[in-house]
Formats: C-alpha cells, sequence, structure tokens
C-alpha cells in the first residue's frame, strides 16, 4: 500500500518535534537521579510543553543573528523585509488564500517591489523569500553566480511524482546528464517538424472552419492546446494521442448532449492540465504541502494515464533496441534518447519532462498571440499583408520564410514580453551570495538555503526598462529605435526562455512552430473578434475594472498554474478569408 505524502511528512517531522520535549525530560530525570532534584508533575508538563515553541524560537533568533553576522562580514544586508502581523505570516497567507480566485497575476508581489527597489525579503511560515524583478539580480541567478543556486530539493519534491528526475527537475550532474543528452537533438533543424506542424494545423483549421460555417465561437484556447499536444507527442514519441480527433470544445450552453464515454485524448490532456495544478496548489503550502494530501499524492492517478500512453511506447522503443532492429535516423526523441540509454526511467522522465515544456509554453504563446490580434485589428491587417506577400495564402512556410517574417517575430515576442508562458521561477540559493546595490546602498546578501523568486512576467512590464508605453501591446517595440534604446543595451530585460546554462532548449523550436501556426491561422482566416459572451465564465472578474495598468484593460481572464492561460478558454468570432 502506497504511503501518503501527509504520513512521510509527519514521518519525518514528529521525531523532530519531541526532540526538545524528550531533551527535558532527560534532563529532568537525570537531575532526579543523579543530584536528587525533583519536579512536580505539572512544572515538568509545562517544560515539555515550553520546549517546542522556545527551542523554535531560539533557533529563528540564532538563525537571524547566524545571517546578519555573515553580511556585516561582507558589508551587505538583506532587502527590506515584508511580514505579516500574525506568526510566520498565518494572516498574509489568509488573505492570499481569500484573494487567489480573483488575484491578477503578481497583483500583491508588484506592490511589494514597486516601493522597495524591486527586490524584497518575503518572510512566510518564518522562512525568507528573496523575490526580485530586478534584471542585474536574475542575470546572477541564471548565469553570471549560476553555480550559486539550483531548484533545490523542496522544488525537486514537490514535482518529482510528475517529473521524475529529468531535465526541468534535476541538479548539478544529473542535470547536466540529462542535458547532454537532450541537447544534440534541438540543434537540428529538420523539415520533418515543419511537416509535423502543419498536418495537426491543417486538421485544426479544418475543424475550424466548419465550427465557424455552423455559427459556433471558437475556443482558440483549446484549438491550439490540442494542437500543440498532437504535434509534442507525434515529435516525441512517432505518435500522436490523437486530441484533435475528439473534436473542438463548444461553447458551454451550445455543446450538444452527448451519453459517450470521454474521448481517450481528452481524459489524457485533463489527466495532464490536472497534474500541473496541483502543483502549482503545493507551491502555495510552501514545505508543508504534503500535508494538504494527508491522504493520498493527488497526483498519482492523473500520473497513472498519463504513462498509459507513455508507457507502451517507451517498452516497445526499448524492445526493438534489444532485438537488434535497425532504426531510422533518429527521427523522434525518444529514439534519440533510445540511442543513448536503456533505462526506462530516464527515457520517460525525460519525455514527459520535454512534453510538458513544449506543450504548455506554446499553447500559452498561441492562445495570447492571437487574442492580441483579436483586440487590434490594425495589427492583425499588417501581419496578415507580411504573411500573404511572403508565402501566399496556401503554401506551407519555409524555415527561410519564418526567417523573413520580421513582424511576425515582433508580434511573437510582444506577446512573449506582455504574456510570459513562465511567468514566475524559482531557485534556491546553495550558497552565500552578494549582489550589487543598484540605489547605492548596502550591497544585497542572499543567504545560503534560501529560496529566490523572480518573475520575467512583472520584469517584462516595467515602465523604466521598457519606456513610457511599457503596458501597450505594440510590436514595433522590437523594430524601431526602442529596441536600441532598451534590449540592446540590457538583453537580459527579455527573457521569456531563461538564460544561461539552463536556458530553453526548444526555443527555436518553439518560434517554429508558433510561427507556423499563426501563418496558417491567418491564411485561412481574415478577421478575429473575442466573443467572452460565448462562454460568460471566461470574462475577467469585475473587479479588475478598477485595477490599474493592464489588469483594467484585460478582455480575458489570465491565470497561472506552472504557465499562463485564460482560464475558461478564449472564445472568438473568425471570418474565412475570401468571405465577404
Amino acid at each position: 500500500m502506497a504511503v501518503s505524502p501527509g504520513v512521510k511528512y509527519l514521518g519525518r517531522t514528529i521525531p523532530r518535534l519531541l526532540i526538545p520535549a524528550f531533551t527535558v525530560y532527560l534532563v529532568s530525570f537525570l537531575a532526579e537521579h543523579l543530584l536528587d532534584v525533583h519536579f512536580s508533575r505539572i512544572s515538568l508538563l509545562t517544560a515539555c510543553g515550553l520546549a517546542l515553541p522556545i527551542t523554535f524560537y531560539l533557533s529563528l533568533l540564532w538563525r537571524d543573528f547566524a545571517i546578519d553576522r555573515r553580511a556585516n562580514a561582507l558589508g551587505a544586508s538583506l532587502p527590506a523585509t515584508i511580514s505579516g502581523s500574525w506568526p510566520g505570516s498565518l494572516d498574509r497567507i489568509i488573505e492570499g488564500a481569500k484573494m487567489r480566485p480573483t488575484m491578477y497575476p503578481g497583483d500583491k508581489i508588484e506592490e511589494y517591489l514597486s516601493s522597495n527597489q524591486n527586490i524584497v525579503n518575503y518572510q512566510l511560515l518564518f522562512a525568507n523569500r528573496i523575490i526580485t524583478t530586478e534584471p542585474e539580480y536574475i542575470k546572477s541567478i541564471l548565469a553570471t553566480d549560476f553555480d550559486h543556486f539550483e531548484k533545490g530539493k523542496d522544488l525537486n519534491g514537490i514535482m518529482a511524482p510528475l517529473l521524475g528526475t529529468g531535465v526541468f527537475n534535476s541538479d548539478g550532474e544529473r542535470w547536466k546528464f540529462h542535458r547532454s543528452m537532450t541537447r544534440p537533438f534541438f540543434t537540428k533543424d529538420k523539415i520533418r517538424h515543419f511537416q509535423i506542424f502543419d498536418r495537426h494545423a491543417q486538421d485544426a483549421i479544418a475543424q475550424m472552419k466548419e465550427r465557424v460555417r455552423q455559427g459556433y465561437a471558437i475556443d482558440i484556447q483549446d484549438v491550439v492546446s490540442r494542437f500543440t499536444l498532437d504535434s509534442a507527442t507525434e515529435f516525441l514519441f512517432g505518435t500522436d494521442v490523437k486530441s484533435l480527433s475528439a473534436g473542438l470544445n463548444y461553447p458551454p450552453d451550445q455543446a450538444p448532449r452527448t451519453e459517450s464515454a470521454p474521448h481517450p485524448s481528452n481524459v489524457f490532456a485533463d489527466a495532464f492540465l490536472n497534474s500541473q495544478e496541483i502543483i502549482a496548489q503545493r507551491f502555495n503550502y510552501s514545505t508543508a504541502w504534503p500535508m494538504s494530501e494527508f491522504k493520498e499524492d493527488r497526483i498519482k492517478p492523473h500520473k497513472e494515464v498519463v504513462m498509459a500512453f507513455i508507457d507502451p511506447i517507451v517498452d516497445a522503443a526499448l524492445e526493438n533496441k534489444k532485438k537488434g532492429a535497425k532504426m531510422e535516423e533518429e527521427e523522434t526523441l525518444l529514439e534519440h534518447l533510445v540511442a543513448l540509454t536503456d533505462d526506462p526511467v530516464i527515457i520517460k522522465d525525460e519525455t514527459l519532462n520535454i512534453m510538458i515544456a513544449g506543450k504548455d509554453t506554446t499553447a500559452s504563446t498561441l492562445t495570447f498571440v492571437m487574442a492580441m490580434l483579436a483586440e487590434h485589428p490594425q495589427i492583425l491587417l499588417r501581419l496578415r499583408e507580411e504573411i500573404l506577400e511572403r508565402v501566399g495564402p496556401t503554401r506551407m512556410p519555409t524555415y527561410e520564410d519564418v526567417r523573413e517574417l520580421k513582424y511576425l517575430r515582433a508580434v511573437i515576442n510582444e506577446t512573449l514580453r506582455l504574456y510570459t508562458p513562465v511567468p514566475f521561477n524559482v531557485r534556491y540559493s546553495v550558497k552565500d551570495t552578494v549582489w550589487p546595490s543598484l540605489t547605492g546602498g548596502k550591497p544585497v546578501f542572499v543567504p545560503a538555503n534560501t529560496m529566490c523568486v523572480y518573475s520575467v512576467f512583472l520584469m517584462h512590464r516595467r515602465e523604466d526598462l521598457w519606456g513610457p508605453d511599457v503596458l501597450t501591446f505594440d510590436p514595433d517595440r522590437f523594430l524601431d529605435e526602442r529596441l536600441k534604446k532598451y534590449l540592446t543595451p540590457n538583453p537580459f530585460i527579455f527573457l521569456p526562455f531563461n538564460a544561461g546554462p539552463r536556458i530553453c532548449l526548444g526555443q527555436q523550436f518553439a518560434y517554429n512552430e508558433v510561427s507556423l501556426m499563426v501563418i496558417r491561422l491567418l491564411q485561412a482566416f481574415s478577421e478575429l473578434t473575442l466573443d467572452p459572451e460565448a462562454s460568460p465564465a471566461s470574462r475577467p472578474p469585475a473587479i479588475w475594472a478598477a485595477g490599474k495598468g493592464r489588469k483594467a484593460q484585460e478582455k480575458i481572464w489570465i491565470r497561472s498554474h506552472l504557465t499562463m492561460h485564460a482560464k475558461n478558454g478564449c472564445w472568438m468570432r473568425l471570418k474565412e478569408a475570401g468571405n465577404a
């Protein structure tokens, strides 16, 4: 019988919690038998009961004293500290839980940072958390002080039930091993990739045209999620889950009634999504997350659904290798990995890691590209003219086409800037680090064993980094004089794919996939219009209208688990090209 995360957590924690009380009892026992000193039962029970909170309090005092001493020795200091009024900032945890259902991504964090030079020490459950949107500090985390930071055992533990020890959930030598296996495959530009993308794009667009002719609104997020899932699984395994064969979503109140069982691909996709949402929920509880899963590991049943698809394919590939079957020239990532190792766990972990990274971030980007085009018809018109002039109304684009479509790349980059697929990321410091002060004060001290949260999403929206029009969707900022003014001298202000040794391996692959799908969509459709009435639950919360900046402008409900997405879909009306 599998032991739940909560039971394991208690098994590790309770003995440590009992040590102070046991120490008090042991001292009293020795005092009584060796020194003939006697304690009343009530005083002994009181001492045992107070031993844990007193020990805990003293340990915090010692920790803070040690941090201050190390910081002073380096002439540095911790960033401004934010904490709640209750012990462990429990009041802020409760406040956050109440606000979370309608919170705009990064709301409270942005408020803390804007008044504290873009870096704070946020104390939560008595632990320090350094939070920053400063490019210089993010550069340190990702590149210049790369060896000072890692994913860390806490983050690894949260994600291990889904990602195992794959490249996105490992550190040190294990990470280097996984990275070295996967990197060579992504250095190859293959026409086969475009053929995979195009086949699934054509399938999706054919279904979209049919729905448009029937008078239905389209959930573009549903479409591109199925497209990227089918493309990713075929790219990885040589066979796809055929999620497009299940048909596209209907508007909630217009869906035909059916008694048939859920399509297998929908079951797979739902399991995939649910497991990631559970991981995001675990982050809310910090290191105590196992207590939210006391009865069972909530990811396990979803992981079993996902692995039911992956296991037979990997096992068959390994069996073919064992039999000496001749493989073609590593057409899939699976074949590439099987050629390097016989370990099924390594192969399965790695393919699942790449599938999550490739499917969801690309779907997020495509969703928000199309949403922005629907909101900005003049940008849509200009982009469509560029596509038709270079590629024409029906031809499949080539690598050369994609490279030459400068405005298309600018539209994608501007979307990545405002709607970064991975809006928040985490590293843990493994040694004391000092960052320079950017305001003339003491340097910033980052203690070892501290969670460091950095938000590319919020950094991309800083006016001092991008100019007074930072919140305006304007692709030309990647083409005109603003490029040289802001981005060229400081490239670390734009990090949709991270940077440094862990920079996204599939960056160009993602650009190609997004580009092809946008080209095909704009060849097929000449007008896009958001239609939140098709699904009223997709509209942003009414309180956002009173917010600041883009929060008040949003037409769709943006949320984030591991990646940015549109809550309850991104519904729009489309007009087929050539139709009056």
